[in-house]
């Protein structure tokens, strides 16, 4: 259990900007159940979810440097909430899985070749001896746009799954589970979206990032 607790070269939860998100977020009287909800709700709302831009170097993946910018991918939210938690001392871990996308799937058709998100970052989340399944990509004020409830993590349930939006159309559904990860796979990572993205795979190792809205 100790490794879901360490600092990594990404998951840098000790260096100062992210130590105080999360002293800001928590305080020494909370339970672990009580700061993993509202380091979930700090990093699920306190970013702006966007797949349009994914950054293709490992610099850029470091926690620390995610916390600069305004928005990030579901993996940035990810490693944002893996690092907070661990640095708050609650045992935390990547989680990738594939997902399927019903909203503006034409432009990602389009720029990516397919309508399926991968990978899709999630984080499991160590509380009362068992672990926890939680998903912070999409902020609130997202989800209001899209007619979909925002996920609102109970410190208890699985918290991962949008299925319906509020008008009982689909809006998400995952097809595989690529498990867990002790630290953030950026090999896999990488390999994953080459596989899979063939408007993609031709930036690999050339670019800094991706834009999906660049022709």
């Amino acid at each position: 259990m100790q490794q879901y607790t360490e600092a990594t070269d990404l998951l840098d939860y000790n260096h100062e900007r992210v130590q105080e998100f999360i002293h800001q977020h928590t305080h020494a009287d909370m339970t672990d159940q009580e700061k993993a909800i509202a380091l979930y709700m700090a990093v699920r709302d306190g970013w702006r979810y966007t797949a349009s831009q994914i950054f293709l170097t490992q610099e850029a993946w470091i926690c620390s440097n995610i916390m600069e910018r305004p928005e990030g991918h579901c993996l940035d939210k990810a490693i944002l909430l893996v690092a907070c938690l661990r640095g708050a001392g609650i045992p935390a871990r990547l989680h990738l899985a594939k997902v399927k996308n019903h909203i503006a799937a034409e432009r990602m058709i389009e720029q990516l070749g397919t309508d399926e998100l991968t990978p899709h970052g999630m984080v499991d989340v160590y509380l009362d001896n068992r672990w926890v399944k939680v998903s912070p990509a999409f902020n609130k004020q997202l989800c209001e746009k899209l007619n979909v409830d925002p996920l609102d993590f109970d410190g208890e349930r699985d918290c991962i799954f949008q299925q319906f939006d509020r008008e009982g159309g689909v809006f998400m559904e995952y097809l595989e589970d690529y498990g867990h990860f002790e630290d953030v796979p950026m090999a896999f990572i990488y390999s994953n979206m080459k596989e899979h993205y063939s408007g993609l795979s031709k930036h690999l190792g050339t670019a800094k990032e991706y834009r999906l809205d660049n022709r």
